[in-house]
């Protein structure tokens, strides 16, 4: 029932966002190096590993710059057209080619490239890679804002590898763990929304049995503990 929803749902989405793709794809080749995709490679089940469609919204050689994988809230790779893509996801929209293909789902756990993917417990790591990644899922929605975290070139690296990786692994195993067809509506539903309104409230409320965010991640992710009692 879910591969069905994500073949009907991406096919639809793809034909109904057509003109928009166009609009970014004419914007993209006439500024900044004139690359329209990008292809990452990034692991997804069973640890097989696939290229993951963008919109180019960076420099062509960031992966080997700077923070290679790992991106910051004022990332200085980040092209001028990129910025707002970013931070309106419309960056992520070529995935639904991926999940029409059958690399992803729109729901699951976010696929990672290699880097961040051992930086994750190993827990964590068995439990992702059991099932398909998603377009979106709870630790995508929890952590949409993620290069806000990142603002410390310096220390980003350590900062994903020390609070983010290990808390972003627990809500991706909580979702495998829970997995049925009606959380997969729900984070659907759940995503429309965040992308909508970019309220943190709708998180907490919506997902009140996932894990606590350590203390270090509480204030910027907009916890409270009333919110998910």
């Amino acid at each position: 029932m879910q591969r069905l929803f994500d073949i009907l749902i991406s096919a639809a989405a793809i034909v109904a966002l057509s003109p928009i793709l166009l609009i970014v794809m004419l914007v993209l080749r006439f500024s900044g190096e004139g690359e329209i995709f990008y292809a990452q490679r990034r692991i997804g089940k069973h640890q097989r590993e696939f290229s993951l469609l963008k919109f180019a919204t960076m420099l062509k050689n960031s992966p080997n710059i700077g923070t290679g994988s790992v991106t910051l809230a004022n990332d200085p790779r980040i092209l001028p057209a990129g910025r707002f893509l970013r931070k309106t996801k419309l960056n992520e929209l070529p995935q639904l080619f991926n999940v029409l293909r059958g690399d992803m789902s729109l729901i699951g756990p976010r696929p990672l490239t290699r880097q961040t993917f051992d930086m994750y417990p190993d827990a964590a790591k068995a439990a992702v890679q059991s099932v398909a990644p998603g377009l979106s899922g709870v630790g995508s929605i929890v952590f949409r804002n993620e290069e806000k975290i990142l603002t410390d070139s310096y220390q980003a690296l350590e900062t994903y590898r020390e609070h983010i990786a290990p808390y972003k692994g627990e809500l991706e195993t909580w979702f495998v763990e829970n997995k049925s067809f009606a959380l997969y509506l729900k984070a659907l539903f759940a995503t429309g929304l965040v992308v909508l309104f970019d309220d943190e409230r709708i998180t907490w409320r919506l997902f009140s049995s996932i894990p606590a965010p350590p203390d270090t991640l509480r204030k910027i992710l907009g916890y409270s503990p009333t919110q998910n009692p």
